[in-house]
């Protein structure tokens, strides 16, 4: 591990699965996410969950020697989905609360395979940053091409006029976790 942090990012926020999907590439990438962070002294802000790919991405961090602050609301801590190993857990009373603190803990975001929570925390943030609300980096980190039909619609949204020309240009993708925490950081500044 490094024994510095990275220039331009502290920590990120990730959005991922509660679930481990149903290619073993994604656990196998939100694994070597968590390893990297790691290895880079970036902390990791997340969901807070000990399951699915949300729980790969934590063990991998940990495991590594990284700071893994998980943010839950009640609600799923009194589920017992909550990590019990991490660094933080901080719970809050409701999940609009607990995206609005994962935002504050993180110099930027970066969504990988999951669902509609997933989603909806990853275009949440995007809206953020078109309204002002932050000015914090947002990408994808693809694993077995899980995000070229998102790609392919959001270019489609473009082809109609709701998505600006730049709109696109904010929300990076790569396949390799270094690749992507680089681009984060240098748009970090």
């Amino acid at each position: 591990m490094t024994s510095h942090p990275d220039p331009g990012l502290r920590s990120v926020c990730v959005f991922t699965g509660s679930k481990p999907g149903a290619s073993p590439c994604y656990l196998e990438t939100a694994a070597e996410l968590g390893r990297t962070l790691a290895r880079r002294n970036i902390a990791l802000v997340y969901g807070g969950a000990r399951v699915g790919l949300m729980g790969a991405v934590a063990d991998a961090a940990l495991a590594g020697g990284g700071r893994v602050v998980g943010v839950m609301p009640q609600a799923l801590v009194d589920r017992e989905v909550a990590h019990t190993g991490l660094s933080e857990l901080i719970i809050t009373s409701d999940m609009h609360t607990r995206k609005a603190r994962m935002g504050g803990l993180a110099d930027a975001f970066l969504a990988l395979p999951g669902g509609y929570g997933t989603l909806e925390e990853l275009f949440e943030v995007i809206t953020w940053g078109q309204l002002g609300l932050h000015r914090k980096p947002v990408g994808l980190l693809d694993s077995g091409g899980f995000w070229g039909g998102l790609q392919a619609f959001l270019a489609h949204t473009r082809a109609e006029g709701f998505i600006p020309e730049t709109g696109l240009s904010v929300l990076p993708c790569e396949a390799d976790p270094d690749r992507i925490l680089d681009r984060l950081a240098l748009a970090a500044g």
